[in-house]
């Protein structure tokens, strides 16, 4: 749009092009730091850990939870995220794998994690064919995610038969409302059967110690392959009143739909927001994709959603909103505040509204300081005008490579009260040494994996 004003004079020339280089560069290369940033390690060594998620405690905000996999894991923090412990005694011991892991806190301050649990994949990425005994489960916390209770909660569990579905990517959502829902637990999630997949949700109305039948909730299920054109990436958020949104993707469409009884019965769910393929391939990752995220305010009882595609060649993050509980959608802004085509990925989006300030929060991985487009820091995108305009921060600076490791599917992020806690999946560098002998590189490559970091920013002084 700057190149559109029209100068009548040399200085004026002069002036937009030295207004253009200033924007560029601040656009580009002058990412400021995320105010009061703080990044811990909750694994020490690398391993393999990936696709975490955080809560933080609306009747507590001193306490949150962070999970990762593999297996499941859980960490803790008493002190708003300025010190951080691994509990124990996560992980269920009568299967062989647990991830896919999801986190939030009830309205009794309760801590809930949510994980599938299986022996064995069936094909690659045709989940359902050969699949063996597996499920979803829930484990309760009733001390901030110090302990967990020693029997974990199955809300949908598969025997090993021929033809059994294959339960996959749940996502955990909390009414921590007033209505007449409230504490209500909602999972949602992708079953994958040989024939097709199907999203489908489960509610708990008694603390998580039981859970329904899932019914399933996509208008068409969707192709049986985890890849574009399946039903997948299952997200969801209460508004005040205790209405339910929830969100996934599917043939290149962010679809919607709505339950206004606890969970009981869903709208026709309808696609609301137009994407490129949700899943695409990016330099030195096995696998991406952009799945949708949704959140409300609870103040304004707005609708947020957030995501990532190539609609710009490069990867951007896109965030639209709603005013009307989801009638009408605005036209897709754009989070990350790099030039438009530059080249630069910027991937695995998660949003959170600030329930306190209002504020639409977004954490992404980004590539605009890498000429090479291969190595990645960690930006927390702000935005204080309902979705509008962004402030992107950068909350790592230290680039890093994600190639030869599984990298997970997604990230997580919270805010309360101005403070905003993220949780990602890194590869570190390896150690960079001439006098380096083959013992210690070795060594080196045994060390070689991921790690998983929560990050803390605050706001509030702003």
């Amino acid at each position: 749009m700057y190149a559109s004003r029209i100068f009548r004079s040399a200085s004026g020339v002069l002036a937009a092009i030295l207004c253009l280089s200033v924007m560029a560069g601040a656009e580009t290369d002058d990412l400021p730091k995320a105010p009061e940033a703080h990044v811990f390690s909750l694994t020490p060594e690398p391993g393999y850990f990936t696709e975490p998620g955080i809560a933080v405690n609306p009747m507590n905000p001193q306490q949150s939870v962070a999970v990762f996999q593999d297996n499941a894991h859980a960490a803790y923090s008493q002190d708003r995220g300025n010190s951080w412990s691994v509990a124990e005694s996560v992980a269920p011991e009568n299967y062989r794998v647990s991830g896919d892991v999801s986190t939030a806190f009830d309205n009794q301050g309760h801590a809930f994690v949510c994980y599938i649990a299986f022996d064995k994949l069936g094909t690659f990425n045709y989940w359902a064919h050969g699949a063996t005994r597996n499920g979803i489960f829930v484990r309760r916390s009733l001390d901030g995610g110090k302990t967990w209770e020693a029997n974990h909660v199955a809300v949908a569990e598969q025997p090993s038969q021929p033809g059994i579905p294959f339960e996959d990517k749940p996502y955990l959502v909390a009414d921590n409302t007033r209505s007449k829902y409230a504490g209500n637990l909602y999972i949602g999630w992708t079953r994958w059967r040989l024939t097709d997949s199907q999203m489908v949700l489960s509610r708990s109305t008694d603390d998580g110690k039981t859970w329904s039948a899932p019914v399933e909730i996509d208008a068409h299920p969707g192709l049986p392959r985890d890849d574009n054109g399946a039903a997948e990436g299952f997200d969801g958020a209460v508004a005040p009143d205790g209405t339910l949104y929830a969100v996934w993707s599917q043939d290149n469409e962010i679809m919607f739909t709505v339950s206004k009884d606890g969970g009981k019965k869903f709208s026709h769910a309808r696609a609301v927001i137009h994407t490129a393929p949700i899943m695409f391939a990016i330099e030195t990752l096995d696998r991406a994709n952009g799945f949708p995220q949704i959140a409300v305010d609870p103040k304004s009882g707005r609708i947020y959603v957030t995501w990532s595609d190539y609609r710009n060649g490069d990867l951007d993050v896109f965030v639209s909103s709603s005013s009307d509980r989801g009638k009408h959608w605005s036209s897709a802004t754009r989070v990350n505040n790099d030039a438009v085509h530059d080249g630069a990925e910027q991937f695995f989006q998660w949003l959170a509204v600030d329930p306190v300030d209002g504020s639409v929060n977004v954490m992404f991985y980004d590539r605009r300081r890498d000429p090479t487009n291969r190595k990645q820091i960690v930006v927390l995108a702000r935005s204080t005008d309902m979705g509008r305009t962004f402030g992107n921060f950068a909350w790592t600076e230290e680039p890093f490579e994600a190639g030869g490791v599984f990298f997970g599917d997604y990230s997580g992020l919270a805010a309360y009260g101005g403070r905003v806690y993220g949780v990602w999946t890194e590869k570190p560098t390896p150690p960079t040494n001439a006098d380096d002998k083959k013992p210690q590189e070795s060594k080196a490559k045994k060390r070689e994996g991921t790690v998983v970091k929560v990050g803390t920013a605050d706001f509030s002084a702003k």
